[in-house]
């Protein structure tokens, strides 16, 4: 029997066409393994994950893709994009590859990453950091988050992204590279719209730090339990797991959780 679902609103109002910037590291022999597809979060591109994760997974045996969001990294422009713009960047490039893929997706990443699932019949998926949105994230974080309710930049600054292992001329140099995402989606986050259930029920791991200064233990905790288990937790590491001085930690439980799932 074969399940069709009717999206009108896809129907009538099809999202716009975007040229995404995907990065590739593929190992020195196909294993049969799937590819993973690492999604940046607001802010962030491709380049993320190119800098130590990438050519890691693909060590690995894990053929691996790193994409930027329209208006991210060398995507193409898209002030006025939507989370569900960006969640159809996120089908789009995940449906482009050889085999079901696993998501790895980070901070509002993870979120866009969620709402694809509920069009993509992803073979896991790993959500970093998860922001989910709500006005409760303002409320934790407004100095960060409260320049985007009146369509500014979000602030991310060194020390809210990076554990202080990080040298500080690193971390500098890493937050110069981010840019923003659209005054629409900033708002759309804030909102916190929660996403539809993943299709073809996928095993899902979050992973987070209790010491991530972005995003609440609490947040984490709860979106762990949004898709019934508990998250897997790295101390003393910032935000941005996959540039932190211990990078390779996340991503080698991440790899090894992929193995068994």
């Amino acid at each position: 029997m074969t399940l069709s679902v009717l999206r009108q609103k896809e129907w009538a109002f099809p999202v716009r066409p975007a040229r995404r910037e995907v990065r590739i590291a593929t190992p020195e022999l196909d294993e049969g393994k799937p590819p993973v597809l690492f999604v940046p979060g607001f802010g962030h591109g491709a380049w993320v994950y190119a800098e130590h994760w990438l050519e890691h997974t693909a060590d690995r045996g894990f053929p691996a893709y790193a994409m930027s969001l329209r208006g991210h990294g060398n995507s193409s422009p898209d002030p006025k994009a939507t989370i569900r713009a960006y969640a159809h960047d996120v089908s789009q490039v995940a449906a482009s590859l050889p085999k079901r893929a696993v998501i790895v997706a980070h901070g509002a990443g993870a979120l866009v990453a969620a709402h694809a699932l509920s069009r993509y019949a992803a073979r896991a998926a790993v959500l970093l950091a998860p922001v989910f949105g709500g006005y409760g994230t303002a409320l934790r974080n407004p100095f960060v988050c409260l320049p985007a309710l009146f369509g500014r930049r979000l602030r991310l600054p060194p020390g809210q992204l990076f554990s202080r292992e990080v040298p500080a001329s690193v971390a500098r140099g890493y937050a110069k590279r981010l840019g923003r995402a659209s005054s629409k989606a900033q708002w759309e986050l804030l909102r916190g719209k929660a996403p539809e259930d993943p299709v073809a029920n996928p095993p899902v791991l979050v992973v987070g730090s209790p010491d991530d200064r972005i995003v609440h233990d609490s947040a984490v905790r709860r979106v762990a339990r949004r898709y019934g288990g508990a998250p897997l937790l790295f101390p003393g590491m910032g935000h941005d797991l996959m540039l932190d001085s211990r990078w390779r930690e996340p991503i080698d439980a991440i790899l090894d959780w992929l193995e068994k799932a």
